[in-house]
């Protein structure tokens, strides 16, 4: 069956071997940046893995099975955890144990995505959208990346030759690169430096060695459900790290608008109404809240595979659902976890670092390309106090804004202040206008 744009859409009569390939291909294209968030926040990779896949079937059937999507790590969580990890050291909690906190409050952000896509099938999308504008969300994505470089540079530092090669590469086969080469800049960037690597002698395999062909992708007491049952709460910190990284679900939920935008202008179809903006909120929402709660990170729509479909011409859903199969396979093979998680730092810091750059990149695509008016006063205002809060706050000797025994994060804070100024200043407020071009996904290289 053609779409109304000539293209192949039903892959399964192209036949078996060419299917399964269009959905290793669609698997190879998100890998490079999905398993990049748990090595970074020190998140479990095979469970990074499997919830990836369940949560991009569960949102294909909570979408009627109409959207070519998938659903990878997202980079747009990534303060958050960072900074319940270093307020949980400033209190004597380890990393380890502060992580399923982190994933405590970014659950409790995927279930914000539920309030919202209930709202915009009561109200309507476009009267909820005006509230969330790109003067507000464009400069919140900005902070984010600024907030994140240090990090890069400080894996970077470690060898900055095995960086330079992930870097490069990124570059070259993203600005140079024709066909699939061009759609997984990340994964051969991530190839190269690690066998970059693994030549000079800078990587240690004694852990692949040492692990299970088969194994279960995450431990229980590595989740959520691990901490409550412990017994040990610390309540407090609890509500903090909720509170520090429920407001960074403003930006993301606008980045899945425009990414859904994008898809919809790939295949011919309108996917905001139909199958519905609430359906895809529901799809995105719950996916990340049931993967943070097993200890994986946040998950958003994946701009590489939507790349994919550019460049195959194959819409069917189908075929990203094989890819999804996939990532759940791989997620029960503690070897090749093992393998994932030896990579030299250096190798993530070489592709963070222009991973980072092009999350703020994005926040000022996305303001360009709605028309955001910086000859507004009010424009000007809001954007200049939601990157000084977010940045200023970030940098601080604190890090932290401190309310009683609750933590605010500069980010936070930004997003809070952002998003009342925008309701309450005078003047004419600028408008959401999703279209084919303002998508940009925070969670991979667009």
């Amino acid at each position: 069956m053609d779409n109304n744009n000539g293209a192949i859409y039903d892959a399964r009569q192209l036949g078996t071997g060419k299917m399964l390939v269009l959905g290793l291909q669609h698997m190879f294209a998100m890998f490079g940046s999905t398993v990049l968030v748990p090595l970074l926040t020190g998140l479990s990779v095979s469970a990074t893995l499997l919830f990836a896949g369940v949560a991009t079937i569960f949102m294909h059937y909570v979408t009627k099975k109409e959207i070519p999507v998938f659903l990878g790590s997202s980079f747009a969580f990534l303060p958050g955890y960072f900074g319940v990890i270093a307020a949980g050291a400033a209190i004597g909690i380890s990393q380890k144990q502060a992580l399923p906190y982190a994933c405590a409050g970014v659950a409790c952000a995927g279930l914000l995505y539920l309030v919202l896509s209930f709202i915009c099938k009561a109200y309507g999308s476009k009267n909820v959208m005006k509230f969330f504008p790109p003067v507000v969300t464009g400069p919140i994505i900005i902070a984010i990346g600024l907030n994140l470089a240090p990090s890069a540079v400080n894996s970077c530092n470690t060898n900055w030759l095995i960086a330079l090669v992930a870097l490069v590469v990124v570059v070259v086969t993203n600005i140079w690169g024709k066909g699939m080469v061009k759609i997984i800049p990340i994964l051969l960037g991530v190839i190269a430096s690690y066998l970059a690597a693994a030549v000079t002698g800078n990587v240690d395999f004694s852990g692949v060695a040492e692990a299970a062909w088969i194994g279960l992708p995450f431990k229980i007491e590595d989740t959520v459900f691990g901490l409550l049952a412990s017994g040990e709460v610390n309540t407090s910190f609890l509500l903090s790290s909720i509170i520090a990284i429920v407001p960074i679900a403003f930006a993301t939920m606008m980045e899945h608008v425009g990414d859904i935008s994008a898809i919809g202008g790939t295949i011919g179809k309108n996917l905001v109404e139909e199958p519905g903006l609430h359906r895809t909120l529901i799809g995105d929402g719950v996916g990340t809240a049931i993967a943070s709660l097993f200890g994986a990170p946040a998950n958003t729509t994946y701009g590489e595979n939507t790349g994919v479909l550019v460049l195959t011409k194959v819409y069917d859903p189908f075929v990203v659902r094989l890819a999804a199969c996939f990532a759940i396979i791989l997620s029960f093979c503690p070897k090749f976890a093992a393998l994932i998680t030896a990579m030299p730092s250096a190798t993530v810091g070489g592709v963070s670092l222009i991973l980072y750059g092009m999350i703020s990149a994005v926040g000022i695509r996305n303001m360009v390309e709605n028309g955001t008016d910086f000859q507004k006063s009010r424009n000007v205002i809001i954007a200049a106090l939601i990157m000084g809060l977010a940045i200023g706050i970030g940098y601080s000797e604190n890090g932290a804004v401190n309310i009683g025994s609750i933590s605010l994060s500069g980010l936070a804070v930004a997003s809070i202040v952002g998003i009342v100024l925008n309701a309450l200043l005078p003047g004419g407020r600028d408008e959401y206008m999703p279209n084919d071009k303002n998508s940009g996904s925070l969670g991979k290289y667009s």
